[in-house]
């Protein structure tokens, strides 16, 4: 995860994300302190309950979207680390090596997929943001946006062994979603996923068919349950059993029967992030998962500072 200290939405990436809200005026200090607090006590919480979390703080102030860092790089097992080309040009800065070298300290890295150098034709991928991977039938979800090369998602699959599943979707006002990551999210016994953002019923009844693969339980979110974030959660695991982080703006956005179908299989654990959530991202854009073997270490809570 990365701690902010000069937050603010991103005029740059606002032309074709609907989920972010403009800051108001002379407000960017008050907001940089509080997206940097919200990770403060979003890492605590997650510590608390057994999650290990990689804290890595950004000091540039040319970095508005530096708190998403899932969009630029992602881990798999077998020791492999992809590295993505970004849409937006002010977003491409996020890449730092000292975030690869912690991986390689800390982890067992075998090689180190770089795509980014195709920025320079016009080929994107904005890593788990613009995919959601099934890691138990290895397949690749995405939804057609700016940010999605279906040449480069073709290339991803072939590299890292998933199977591509494309569609289009939108969002309450017809516009395609800019992030795959906004409207779903897979975790081991249960997925969400927002299917009537899928306006083609034949496409719309293949992911659901898929998803259901390996009786996975579907709870299919509102509009107005994406619009709040309900689809950006990630599963992780914690000290006592594997547990759904999502943002409380989300978590509050569930039905009391959605939650208790969640419940069923892992424990919600909700973090307080409405500063954040303005730049058009929620929980499971601000965390990088990992799934690479740990080396042996002295320090296993790994803070980087």
């Amino acid at each position: 995860m990365i701690r902010p200290h000069h937050f603010h939405p991103n005029a740059e990436t606002a032309r074709d994300n609907g989920f972010q809200t403009d800051a108001p005026a002379n407000a960017a200090e008050k907001l940089a302190k509080q997206a940097q607090s919200e990770i403060t006590m979003a890492v605590q919480t997650l510590r608390e309950a057994g999650v290990q979390v990689h804290l890595f703080d950004d000091p540039r102030d040319d970095r508005p979207d530096a708190v998403f860092p899932n969009n630029w790089f992602s881990t798999h097992p077998g020791g492999h680390v992809a590295v993505y080309p970004m849409y937006s040009p002010n977003r491409r800065i996020e890449r730092r090596s000292d975030v690869l070298e912690l991986l390689k300290q800390r982890y067992r890295v075998q090689d180190i997929i770089d795509y980014s150098g195709l920025e320079q034709d016009g080929l994107f991928l904005e890593g788990t943001g613009a995919m959601v991977l099934d890691h138990v039938e290895r397949v690749a979800y995405a939804a057609r946006s700016k940010r999605t090369s279906e040449v480069l998602l073709e290339r991803f699959c072939t590299h890292f062994n998933y199977e591509p599943m494309v569609f289009d979707a939108y969002d309450a006002a017809g516009l395609p979603i800019y992030h795959t990551n906004v409207l779903m999210c897979i975790g081991t016994d249960v997925a969400l996923i927002g299917l009537e953002t899928i306006h083609n019923a034949v496409r719309r009844e293949e992911l659901r068919e898929r998803l259901a693969q390996g009786d996975r339980d579907i709870v299919e979110l509102t509009q107005d349950q994406i619009a709040n974030f309900a689809g950006n959660a990630i599963e992780l695991q914690g000290r006592d059993g594997r547990l759904l982080a999502m943002s409380t703006r989300a978590a509050n956005a569930l039905s009391p029967t959605q939650r208790q179908r969640i419940e069923a299989h892992l424990k919600i654990l909700p973090l307080e992030i409405p500063t954040i959530e303005m730049a058009g991202g929620s929980v499971r854009c601000t965390i990088a998962g990992i799934h690479l073997s740990p080396r042996p270490q002295s320090n296993p809570e790994g803070e980087a500072q």
